[in-house]
């Protein structure tokens, strides 16, 4: 896949859930198996479901990418936070990854002045670092609902 002019960004929508909800699951089962423990892995998800991201979609804060009619990443953000980005494995390294961070910075920028944060997982922290974050610390992850702790890097822009 490539980051090219077949691909939509628009808000999330509802109906996306799904789509979100299984490429959060496929991104981490895939992505995430060089830096994370088996039990770590299967235990990511926790208590999530499709549900638990119409309610984030809800927020109104969500962005998808959609190529032919299939959502293939994904970005969310809160003042000052980007808080979720994940992309379909096949589009990691096509740039979209670049072109979601682009607009969760905007949406973390909007009513914040300070710096933009990121929990980063072991895996993602040289993509946060070529586009400009830095390391700050190292911790869990704070936004789980269960399963083992999830090891991140705390990183600003």
């Amino acid at each position: 896949m490539t980051a090219d002019q077949d691909i939509a960004l628009r808000p999330a929508q509802a109906s996306d859930a799904q789509a979100v909800f299984e490429i959060t699951h496929l991104s981490i089962a895939t992505l995430g198996k060089e830096h994370y423990s088996v039990d770590q892995l299967a235990g990511w998800m926790g208590a999530r479901t499709p549900a638990y991201y119409e309610a984030l979609i809800a927020n109104g804060r969500m962005i998808v990418a959609e190529r032919q009619g299939a959502v293939i990443g994904f970005v969310d953000a809160e003042p000052g936070e980007v808080t979720r980005l994940f992309l379909h494995p096949a589009a990691a390294g096509s740039g979209l990854g670049k072109r979601l961070l682009g607009l969760g910075i905007e949406q973390a920028r909007e009513g914040h002045a300070g710096p933009v944060k990121v929990e980063a997982t072991i895996n993602a922290e040289s993509f946060y670092s070529r586009h400009g974050f830095r390391t700050t610390g190292k911790g869990f992850f704070s936004h789980g609902l269960g399963g083992d702790p999830i090891e991140i890097v705390h990183m600003e822009l």
